[in-house]
């Protein structure tokens, strides 16, 4: 019975993608993310592998609440640190807070941050495609808690952890959430690493308002974004004269990178981490 049910909901998808292909829609991020991760699964990838550089301690942490319901999420930091450290936003993909991610705040901590995973689908973890698929769309029916999720993640960072600078990171879904930070704290956030996201803005007058370093990670194979949309992000920073670093690597398919998934590319994620610690290092340090 659940292996029909799962044939007629990719049925069902697929006679969207028919309309989407044939002019009768316009695709949205939902199903783009989708049509890149509809053969992946959630397996922990080896950029989670490598122990942190420094010993850290982890936890869960109440960061907020949301219409009265407690929002929970992982902070990392390193175990024996002083107080104010730089501070990160760690944005989950679109499987959810899950295992991997929090081995990924451990290993971001471990480089001399205070890191908090927050959670956007508020105690939902995918398993497999579809079930990433259904969160994803409720998701994008609630943009406006969403942004309350993160103004609250930033609040506890700056006023419970006493972070003295704050900056953003997260892949797939979580990068387009953590341009959408930036764009929440286009005065105030101090850095923003943006994985690959699909919702990626292209407008000028969307993106006049950041005032912090930016720095973009992309594959050379990826659709979501594409790299035609890319250049068209990086040509918008640079019309606006915005401090951007924009890197599209060879080879590197969407998720390239991830935590979580099996489209890994080791050298392209690799280099992608060293170019990330140095930025952060540079820009929050």
């Amino acid at each position: 019975m659940r292996q029909l049910l799962k044939l007629i909901f990719i049925g069902f998808l697929l006679t969207i993608f028919v309309g989407i292909s044939q002019g009768n829609s316009t695709p949205d991020l939902s199903h783009a993310t989708w049509m890149a991760h509809q053969q992946d699964t959630p397996i922990a990838s080896p950029i989670i592998a490598v122990e942190p550089e420094q010993p850290v301690k982890g936890e869960s942490v109440t960061y907020g609440r949301l219409d009265g319901t407690p929002v929970t999420g992982y902070l990392a930091r390193p175990t024996n640190a002083a107080d104010n450290l730089p501070g990160l936003i760690v944005i989950h993909e679109w499987w959810g807070l899950n295992e991997n991610i929090k081995m990924m705040t451990r290993r971001l901590a471990g480089e001399g941050y205070v890191a908090l995973a927050v959670d956007l689908y508020e105690g939902e973890v995918a398993s497999e495609p579809e079930q990433a698929l259904e969160l994803l769309q409720e998701s994008q029916k609630k943009t406006r808690r969403l942004k309350q999720n993160i103004r609250q993640a930033y609040r506890y960072l700056e006023s419970e952890q006493n972070a003295d600078k704050i900056g953003s990171i997260g892949w797939c879904f979580g990068g387009t959430w953590s341009l959408n930070t930036a764009l929440l704290f286009p005065g105030k956030l101090d850095a923003t690493v943006i994985y690959y996201g699909g919702g990626l803005e292209t407008n000028p007058d969307r993106l006049k308002s950041l005032q912090m370093p930016i720095l973009g990670i992309f594959g050379e194979l990826d659709k979501n974004p594409s790299v035609e949309t890319v250049r068209q992000f990086e040509a918008a920073l640079q019309q606006l004269d915005k401090p951007a670093e924009i890197y599209v690597y060879e080879n590197a398919d969407h998720a390239f990178a991830n935590p979580s998934g099996t489209r890994y590319n080791a050298e392209a994620a690799e280099q992608a981490w060293q170019e990330t610690t140095e930025f952060l290092a540079q820009h929050l340090k």
